[in-house]
C-alpha cells in the first residue's frame, strides 16, 4: 500500500470517502525526518496493513491533519500511536474535541521538523485554512483540497455537470471554483502563495489528484495565474 515517492517520502491511498454525495479518493504521505521518527500528513483509514507498513519504516511521532477537513480517521490514528504529537490547523481544535492536539499549527515552523519540512498558511478562505506544506530532500509541494483532479469519468449524472464547472476535471490539475470564490481575503491568500512558489518545487503531491511528476513550479505558477496575476 505505500510507495515509495523517493528521497525519504511514501504515499498511500486509501478508500474513497462522500461529502455531499460527491465521493473523493483519500490519500496519504509518510515522511522520514532526518531527526529520526515519521511525519504522517493527511492520515487515511488506518488497516493493519498500513499499520505494519509504517511501523516498518520507523516510528511514528508526528499526526499531520493539514487543514480542518481531513481529519476523519486522526482519531483512529491517535489511538494506535498515542505518543505521537497531533498539531491543530486552524479551525480543527474546536471542530474534534476528542482529539488530543499538543499544539496549533501557525507561521511559525515546528522546530522538530523545520530541518526537513517548511509550511505555509493560506488564509482567508472561508472553506478552510489550508496548510501547504514542503518536503526538502525531495522537493515535494503538498496540497490537500486547494488543487484538485478528477478524471472525466470519475463523477456521473449531475455531479458530473458541477464537476466540470467547479473545475475538477478541468485538463490539469486546478483550484477548485468553489474555494477561489470562498477567498474573501485575496491580498492575504495572493501573498501566502507567493511563499509557496518561491519553494524550488519539483514535484507536486495532492490529497485528491495523480502527482505532478516534474516541472513542479511551473506547474504552480499556471494552478495559481488567476490569483497571483
Amino acid at each position: 500500500m505505500l510507495e515509495d515517492f523517493g528521497d525519504g517520502i511514501w504515499v498511500a491511498n486509501g478508500p474513497t470517502t462522500s461529502v455531499a454525495g460527491f465521493h473523493y479518493p483519500t490519500r496519504m504521505a509518510v515522511i522520514r525526518l532526518s531527526g529520526g521518527g515519521l511525519f504522517v500528513w493527511s492520515p487515511i483509514a488506518l488497516s493493519p496493513d498500513l499499520r505494519r507498513q509504517v511501523d516498518a519504516l520507523g516510528e511514528a511521532r508526528y499526526l499531520m491533519p493539514p487543514n480542518s477537513l481531513h481529519h476523519l480517521f486522526l482519531g483512529d490514528w491517535q489511538r494506535a500511536y498515542p505518543n505521537a504529537e497531533v498539531y491543530a490547523p486552524p479551525g480543527l481544535r474546536a471542530k474534534r474535541k476528542d482529539i488530543r492536539f499538543d499544539g496549533d499549527l501557525g507561521e511559525t515552523p515546528i522546530p522538530a521538523w523545520a530541518d526537513d519540512l517548511d509550511h505555509v498558511l493560506v488564509p482567508g478562505n472561508l472553506i478552510t485554512t489550508e496548510a501547504v506544506f514542503f518536503h526538502r530532500a525531495s522537493r515535494t509541494t503538498l496540497f490537500t483540497d486547494l488543487i484538485q483532479h478528477f478524471d472525466a469519468g470519475w463523477f456521473d449524472g449531475w455531479r458530473a455537470v458541477v464537476a466540470k464547472l467547479d473545475l475538477m476535471v478541468a485538463p490539469e490539475p486546478s483550484v477548485p471554483r468553489k474555494f477561489r470564490m470562498a477567498f474573501v481575503n485575496r491580498p492575504a491568500a495572493r501573498e501566502a502563495v507567493g511563499r509557496v512558489l518561491a519553494w524550488p518545487t519539483k514535484k507536486v503531491l495532492m490529497a485528491h489528484g495523480e502527482p505532478v511528476a516534474g516541472d513542479g513550479q511551473a506547474f504552480l505558477v499556471r494552478a495559481f495565474a488567476w490569483l497571483i496575476k
